[in-house]
C-alpha cells in the first residue's frame, strides 16, 4: 500500500481541535517540524501533546505554545522553555510530568495493547502517592493534582517490593520524524531520533511520518527497519530544504585560544 502524501496539509487531515497528539523527538533532535508547523498555520486549538519535551521558545512544539494552541502537556523535560514554565506556573497549561522511562513505556505499551504495567519507578513519591500539581491557578494555588496510583507488592528476587500502576498511553494522531521511510511506512531514524519517534508512532491511533529521504519499498533492508510499516498510515515526503532545516538545542561556544 503506497501511504505517501502529497502535501504537509494533507498529512494532517483529520487533526481537529482538541485532539490529542503523540510527538516523537528527542530535545530537538528528529521532532517532526513540518508537521508541527502545519498545524500552527492552520490554527488548531486546545490540543494535548505527549511529547518528551515541548520544543523550545520559538522551535518545534514552542511554536504552538506560544500562540496557546495546547492546554496539556504530558512530557518529562521542560527544562529548556521559558514560555512552558510561564504558562504551567501561570494556569494556562496543565502538565503532567512523568518521568522519562514511564513515559516511554507508557507510549510503547499504548501501541502494543497493553492497558497498564506495574513499575518500581515513581514507588513513594508523589508520582504513586499522588499530590504533583497538574494546574494552577493566576495566583499561583493548586486547583489540580494527580490522584494517586494503585500501588502492588511483588516477590523479586526472595523479597517483596512495592510497585506502581502506570496506565498505557494512546492518542489521536502520532506525528514522527524519520531520516528514511519507503512507501509503504517502514522507517529508520538516525541516531538519538530513535529514542521517542517509534514510540510516539506506536502510540498514535494515525500516524504520519516525515521523512527526510523517500526510498521505494524492499530498498531498506529488514534489518535496518526500526519501525514496520504497519504503525504508520501516512508518509510524508520532505524538500531536500526541509530536512536541511535543524535547529541546535543549546549552543556552547568557547573563545578562541590565541596561538
Amino acid at each position: 500500500m503506497d501511504k505517501v502524501v502529497s502535501s504537509p496539509v494533507e498529512a494532517i487531515a483529520g487533526i481537529t481541535d482538541g485532539m490529542s497528539l503523540s510527538v516523537g523527538g528527542f530535545g530537538l533532535c528528529g521532532i517532526p517540524s513540518v508537521l508541527i508547523a502545519t498545524i500552527h498555520e492552520t490554527g488548531l486549538k486546545d490540543l494535548e501533546a505527549v511529547s518528551n519535551n515541548c520544543g523550545v521558545d520559538g522551535w518545534g512544539l514552542g511554536i504552538l505554545l506560544k500562540d496557546k494552541r495546547i492546554r496539556r502537556m504530558i512530557s518529562s523535560y521542560v527544562g529548556e522553555n521559558k514560555e512552558f514554565e510561564r504558562q504551567y506556573l501561570s494556569g494556562e497549561l496543565e502538565v503532567e510530568l512523568t518521568p522519562q522511562g514511564t513515559l516511554a513505556e507508557r507510549l510503547r505499551a499504548g501501541g502494543s495493547g497493553i492497558a497498564a504495567f506495574f513499575t518500581r519507578t515513581g514507588v513513594g513519591t508523589q508520582i504513586a502517592d499522588g499530590g504533583l500539581p497538574w494546574r494552577y491557578d493566576a495566583a499561583g494555588a493548586v486547583v489540580l493534582q494527580s490522584p494517586p496510583k494503585q500501588t502492588q507488592q511483588f516477590e523479586v528476587n526472595g523479597e517483596n517490593q512495592t510497585f506502581v500502576l502506570e496506565r498505557a498511553i494512546t492518542t489521536d494522531f502520532g506525528l514522527v520524524r524519520a531520516a528514511k521511510g519507503d512507501r509503504h511506512g517502514n522507517l529508520v531514524f538516525n541516531q538519538s531520533a530513535r529514542n521517542f519517534n517509534p514510540l510516539c508512532a506506536m502510540a498514535g491511533r494515525v500516524t504520519v511520518a516525515e521523512v527526510e529521504q523517500l526510498v521505494e519499498p524492499g530498498e531498506l533492508h529488514p534489518d535496518e527497519i526500526h519501525l514496520p510499516g504497519i504503525f504508520v498510515q501516512r508518509v510524508l515526503p520532505l524538500t531536500p530544504e526541509q530536512a536541511a532545516d535543524k535547529h541546535i538545542e543549546r549552543r556552547t561556544v568557547r573563545q578562541k585560544q590565541e596561538a
